[in-house]
């Protein structure tokens, strides 16, 4: 492995790390400061797809709020905004048959539109670029890098052609190290360098921890007769039990396009859960296989999901950087959006970096930390928002019906207002149960009509990994898998891993091994938050791998 003294170094004011919805809005936001006050500032997003918007999954309805305030123009400048929100069906689903409710004013889409999160993204890397933002994509940042007084100095993205056995391929090639006054810290969900600094940082006061659900979704072409652009459908209640949290989307857009999908709550407790299949097989639910019948799959991916809402937030600076985005956890559950509230914390930070940052004439050292960043997002809509909301998901530990009974009491009578905050279920991984005290799940086969098996779909995610370099996929402890996770809770990453990486193989003996089949991975880092052992360290594979997600 390359060593820091062989890698060059190149230097900026703000690295940004991800080329997401948050990412993209510090760098744009950074720009028109520059612009505004005529005060130079060097800026740098690093990107670990192969493109801007690769890697990027949402179902997604976008609440406009913080894009037409970041660029008022934006529908005349083209962001692919094509479908409104017309008519929203909120759903509680039986086995056979649905019962309509209420839309809950949270899901209510007025205003809003139905789009591709990765097609928006890449139009907002076009606007940071055109307003002189160096984007690097294939690039991902895999280490922090500190001064030595403990602060960030900025990151170093991998090192290229080192072979599996950690040896300097032919093709190698050192990473390059990026230095910047602030380092910005947009990976989205549960990334691998913010974990490593809410650790070391001591970020999360104790009791605020993270809680997380894993989103799965497919875009269909439907029939034209079945197309109805605009149209927002939700569920709860089957194929889960009531005391497991989970839900769908299914949203029309233009072009007989239609996205559906399956968010299922990572707190759930039986490890013979398979959040896959019952997906799959939650698409043979009449109201839902009448819209997909005589259509086509055209692509698939999964992506966890911040859950824990304003409890979960941690502290967002320290010596050297911030945290934005879903980074940080700013997702809206009960309105299942967080595009809004992103790329606000980006705007948000990008101002008040930019106010703390000394322009080097000034003779002045700017500050390690920016701790006006958590003082302005405390002050904003924001949080505010999260605020008002924080009951609802902490609620669902009743179960189903207790919840949405909870919900409407806490969001539409008190307003948000009560003078209590609910406690979450515990950390996802905890609440487990041995396999012994669970019953198993019997799931149908797939059809390949409407419902597909694993591997297949992980085909239609377009994944590719170079297999001659060190597997991405660590495990603290080698034997842990066999020893401890498969007896106890009969290795549960065999089905919650939505892209089949993980499998229990036998040899003639009958004897168990654990295999990593790493090369289907869609980065979407379920197995880094529900491995009930926290055995398994998710960190960037070589630069531009993964998947290409296109039109997601």
């Amino acid at each position: 492995m390359s060593e820091s003294a062989e890698r060059e170094s190149m230097e900026y004011d703000v690295v940004i790390v991800g080329a997401g919805p948050a990412g993209l809005a510090t760098a744009i936001r950074l720009k028109q400061l520059e612009q505004e006050t005529g005060r130079e500032i060097a800026v740098c997003v690093l990107e670990k797809a192969g493109e801007v918007g690769a890697h990027i999954l949402s179902g997604a309805v976008l609440e406009p709020r913080s894009l037409f305030e970041l660029l008022p123009n934006a529908i005349e400048d083209g962001a692919p905004l094509d479908t409104p929100a017309k008519e929203d069906t909120f759903l509680y689903l039986t086995e056979k048959g649905s019962l309509k409710l209420p839309t809950p004013p949270q899901m209510q889409n007025h205003g809003n539109y139905i789009i591709s999160l990765g097609n928006l993204c890449r139009w907002l890397g076009e606007q940071a670029e055109a307003l002189g933002v160096e984007i690097y994509p294939g690039f991902a940042a895999a280490e922090v890098l500190y001064h030595d007084d403990g602060s960030v100095k900025g990151v170093a993205t991998g090192d290229m052609g080192v072979t599996k056995d950690g040896e300097k391929g032919p093709m190698y090639q050192p990473g390059m190290e990026l230095h910047a006054a602030q380092t910005v810290f947009a990976e989205g969900c549960r990334g691998h360098l913010g974990k490593e600094l809410l650790r070391r940082f001591q970020l999360r006061e104790e009791g605020r921890f993270q809680t997380y659900g894993i989103g799965m979704k497919e875009l269909w072409e439907v029939s034209p007769e079945k197309s109805k652009p605009g149209s927002i459908v939700h569920t709860c209640g089957w194929p889960m039990d009531s005391k497991t949290y989970g839900g769908s989307f299914l949203y029309h857009l233009e072009g007989n396009l239609v996205s559906v999908g399956y968010v299922i709550g990572l707190d759930y407790e039986n490890p013979y859960l398979y959040p896959y299949m019952e997906f799959q097989r939650f698409k043979h639910h009449p109201e839902i296989a009448k819209v997909l019948e005589g259509g086509r799959r055209l692509s698939y991916g999964a992506r966890a999901l911040n859950e824990g809402g304003w409890q979960s937030v941690p502290k967002l600076t320290f010596p050297g950087g911030v945290l934005v985005g879903c980074e940080a956890g700013f997702l809206n559950v009960p309105k299942i959006k967080g595009t809004h509230t992103a790329m606000k914390s980006g705007m948000v930070a990008a101002e008040t970096l930019f106010a703390a940052l000394k322009p080097a004439e000034e003779g002045a050292d700017s500050p390690r930390e920016v701790v006006a960043f958590e003082e302005a997002m405390k002050k904003s809509w924001v949080w505010d928002e999260l605020y008002k909301v924080r009951n609802v998901r902490p609620a669902f530990k009743w179960g189903l019906f207790a919840a949405i009974a909870y919900s409407a009491l806490d969001t539409v009578i008190l307003r948000g207002k009560a003078p209590w905050t609910l406690k979450h279920h515990g950390p996802d991984h905890a609440v487990l149960k041995p396999a012994a005290q669970c019953e198993k799940i019997d799931y149908p086969k797939p059809d390949g009509v409407l419902s597909f098996d694993r591997l297949t779909n992980v085909s239609f995610t377009n994944t590719n990994h170079e297999e001659d370099q060190p597997c991405h996929l660590t495990l603290k402890d080698a034997s842990v898998p066999i020893e401890r996770n498969l007896p106890e809770f009969d290795e549960p990453a065999q089905r919650y891993c939505p892209a089949g990486v993980y499998e229990v193989v036998r040899d003639d003996s009958g004897a168990p091994a654990f295999q990593i089949n790493a090369q289907n991975c869609i980065h979407c880092k379920t197995c880094d938050i529900k491995d009930p052992a926290q055995n398994i360290h998710w960190v960037t594979p070589q630069g531009g791998e993964g998947p290409v997600y296109a039109n997601m």
